[in-house]
């Protein structure tokens, strides 16, 4: 199958795109920089040159390609309302030209934010204000007939080379000497290794349903105390909890996630794709590669 891999040369694309290669698919991905694109050739795809917001660009890829697996994202969290925006135009543009095809469309969305189902976010939960609206602008394609799906990621999809929220929490309690938690810490985060996840995108590709969700889940819930503590130990900095103005200040533009309790599993997901995440656990690869 002849893939079209946006956020190819990114941290989670890269994998996807190895993933893919792997098992003998063609891959074309997206590339904004020469630098992107070099990354991309040397893992053995094409290179489509555009970035998120080159729509034209994007519509060629999705008509050049058998499947579409959309991993890109303006990692810009202080402009996160734009990078939402862009999100919901890129996706529109693809699955606005695969009106009439069969042609699978993979979107990347988050799990935190989600409703819980019996105390977990799960398969089932359905994102109504999630904070990104990917998922829910795919599922008004896959209601016109779209062959779209969606993979719903962790807050932290780890590994080395992470620069995501865990990498941003070391530096906070490094600058600040104390590795916080908010409130009492109780609130719990997902997570899943890179590598785990892109299995799960590719098995998403090559066994598509319409409309379906997948949770690409490996712990099912760490407390933000104990990745607290787990940085306060390697840093050998204090720990302890914030609030308030002092919570604001410690975590930045991450504020308006970390109080989000967000625990969900991945069962529907490993049964109806057979998946099952192989990978060391978030804590282990802490303690491994992150200091």
């Amino acid at each position: 199958m002849k893939v079209f891999v946006t956020g190819a040369s990114g941290f989670i694309g890269s994998a996807v795109v190895k993933e893919l290669r792997d098992a003998k698919h063609e891959v074309i991905g997206l590339a904004r920089t020469e630098a992107s694109a070099k990354k991309i050739t040397d893992s053995g795809a094409a290179v489509l040159m555009g970035g998120l917001e080159d729509l034209d660009v994007l519509k060629q890829g999705a008509l050049l390609a058998d499947g579409i697996i959309h991993t890109a994202f303006i990692h810009d969290f202080t402009q996160y309302v734009k990078a939402n925006e862009v999100e919901k135009e890129v996706i529109n543009a693809m699955a606005g030209v695969l009106v009439g095809t069969n042609k699978p469309l993979i979107v990347t969305a988050g799990i935190l934010g989600l409703p819980l189902m019996d105390g977990n976010i799960t398969e089932d939960s359905k994102a109504v204000n999630a904070p990104r609206s990917s998922e829910g602008t795919a599922m008004k394609w896959a209601q016109e007939g779209v062959n779209v799906s969606v993979v719903r990621l962790p807050p932290s999809v780890h590994d080395k080379g992470d620069n995501g929220f865990i990498p941003f929490m070391i530096r906070q309690a490094r600058k600040y000497n104390i590795a916080a938690y908010p409130g009492v810490g109780e609130n719990r985060w997902g997570a899943v290794h890179r590598l785990d996840a892109a299995k799960l995108f590719r098995l998403a590709l090559e066994h598509p349903t319409k409309g379906a969700l997948y949770n690409a889940i490996g712990d099912n819930g760490i407390t933000l105390r104990e990745i607290a503590n787990i940085i306060g130990d390697s840093l050998g900095v204090s720990v302890g909890s914030v609030s308030g103005d002092d919570s604001l200040k410690h975590f930045d533009w991450m504020s308006r996630f970390i109080n989000i309790d967000g625990p969900a599993t991945s069962l529907k997901t490993q049964q109806v794709l057979g998946w099952k995440p192989e990978h060391m656990g978030l804590v282990e690869d802490m303690r491994k590669n992150y200091f």
